[in-house]
């Protein structure tokens, strides 16, 4: 089944800032996990199965990322 990325509904945390540099994530298919910076539309995307993206949020929630940032 094709899928279009331009058409998807791109969502961004609430907590993101005015100035649009901000992390951006889709799911145009049931099985994957779309991301992009919302500064470069056009520019890459990041596609993660849904069970990676669920290992990663689960390991942001827990802190495993506090050291790099």
């Amino acid at each position: 089944m094709e899928y279009s990325l331009t058409t998807a509904k791109w969502v961004k945390a609430r907590a993101s800032t005015a100035n649009g540099a901000c992390v951006e994530a889709t799911s145009v298919r049931a099985d994957e996990i779309c991301v992009r910076n919302s500064r470069d539309p056009e520019g890459p995307v990041l596609r993660f199965t849904k069970p990676e993206w669920v290992a990663f949020l689960a390991g942001a929630k827990a802190g495993e990322f506090d050291a790099i940032v």
